[in-house]
């Protein structure tokens, strides 16, 4: 029977400013996994370039990283429904642009990435502001399971939105745009009524202090520098999703049916863990259950490496995802949790810099290691690298490796209530 500091499964949409939140970003994501898929396929049927597919990445990778310190820091300036809405309304009038130069066949190659380009700027800021609003949307208690669910409908966008997309494409790319166009209105219209409370934020000017505060914030909590460099590490060594291809042509000796069900095991052990973590809230050990869960992670990248068959390697990998997914709701709980609310918005910024950074720089690691040492060698490497810097972490940050809760027991009990719609 739950109890007070264990709550319903159902309490969590209880909070209709939560459920608001909730679908909006489902239908950001649907919108923004279909249009990926319309870009990368439009790029390359007017250009034939590989090269030019890699720029759709820096594009976006150059704004996420440039611009994510300002970005925070207005997150915690301003009114952070408005930025998000502010961000959401430029991504949608940069995708409903899209729309209409490719229906009218007037679309070429520079405007598509320079579209790109501003949507990405739009998201640099639009991210850290939503991030920071959700430990408003609950109470503290419940701030694991809406991580989780918030996780489960990403992973479902990832899974079911390129798949989408790749559908509507054969109407065109334009039709896909404007199906992306309208999710984004969507999820405009839901946070146009969304309602939360907050204190004003105590207004400071845009100096060099106040945007890098995040970055000493995060060196001052032991805590919160183990998690965020912890992810940082694990996905760095671990990324053997990179060299998927390799091992699906050259090792499993499988066809491209085989690549993508390689593909789809990761995350589709991620939404299954995250919809369990929904329903069964993480309350005592947090410390040693997320140590455990990246060397789980570890663990299953070894075994992959090591796998010649087809369906080990798709076990392996569907492990791999749920242990991913187990470490990632502690570590945002924990973050958000051990983060003053007048500073969550430069603190997720700077979180999210070390998670594109690793994940660009995991997948040129994963590269260069395979080259050099061929794909097996290189995740062998990547999965022992994982295990040893879990050991390392347990030896650097006793005070996490002890954790017992999410929450620090000096913390406020619950965070601000969600207003009602």
């Amino acid at each position: 029977m739950p109890t007070p500091s264990t709550p319903p499964a159902d309490a969590l949409f209880r909070h209709r400013a939560f459920a608001a939140f909730w679908l909006a970003r489902i239908a950001s994501g649907f919108g923004f996994q279909m249009l990926s898929v319309a870009v990368g396929w439009q790029i390359y049927a007017i250009t034939g370039r590989a090269f030019d597919l890699g720029l759709i990445g820096l594009v976006q990778f150059v704004p996420s990283v440039l611009l994510a310190l300002p970005a925070g820091h207005v997150a915690d300036q301003f009114e952070r429904r408005r930025i998000a809405l502010l961000g959401q309304l430029v991504a949608w009038a940069a995708i409903a642009l899209l729309a209409g130069l490719s229906l009218s066949h007037r679309v070429h190659e520079l405007g598509i990435l320079l579209l790109v380009f501003v949507l990405g700027v739009a998201r640099t800021f639009e991210s850290p502001a939503l991030q920071s609003m959700l430990p408003a949307l609950v109470p503290a208690a419940l701030l694991p399971r809406a991580m989780a669910v918030n996780a489960a409908a990403g992973q479902a966008a990832m899974i079911m939105g390129p798949a989408l997309g790749g559908l509507l494409y054969v109407a065109g790319p334009g039709v896909v745009y404007a199906v992306a166009a309208l999710l984004y209105f969507a999820s405009v219209i839901l946070l146009t009524r969304l309602r939360y409370e907050r204190p004003p934020p105590r207004r400071e000017p845009a100096t060099l202090k106040t945007v890098f505060a995040g970055v000493h914030f995060i060196r001052a909590r032991k805590d919160v520098l183990g998690v965020i460099s912890l992810d940082l590490f694990a996905v760095l060594l671990g990324g053997a999703t990179a060299l998927l291809p390799i091992f699906a042509r050259d090792i499993l000796h499988t066809g491209p049916w085989g690549l993508g069900l390689l593909r789809a095991a990761p995350a589709a052990g991620a939404l299954l863990m995250s919809l369990w973590l929904a329903r069964h809230s993480l309350q005592r050990h947090v410390g040693p259950i997320m140590f455990a869960a990246v060397a789980g992670f570890g663990a299953a990248t070894l075994v992959f490496a090591l796998s010649t068959t087809l369906w080990l390697s798709l076990l392996a990998l569907f492990a791999l995802g749920a242990f991913d997914m187990v470490s990632m709701v502690i570590r945002g709980a924990l973050v958000q949790l051990d983060t003053p609310d007048d500073m969550r918005g430069r603190v997720s910024a700077v979180n999210a810099i070390f998670i594109n950074t690793s994940n660009q720089l995991g997948e040129f690691e994963s590269g260069m290691l395979a080259a050099w040492l061929g794909a097996v060698n290189a995740t062998v490497f990547g999965g022992i690298g994982t295990l040893l810097v879990v050991g390392l972490w347990l030896v650097m940050f006793p005070g996490l490796r002890r954790r017992q809760r999410l929450q620090l027991e000096t913390a406020v009990a619950d965070a601000p209530a969600a207003a009602m719609l």
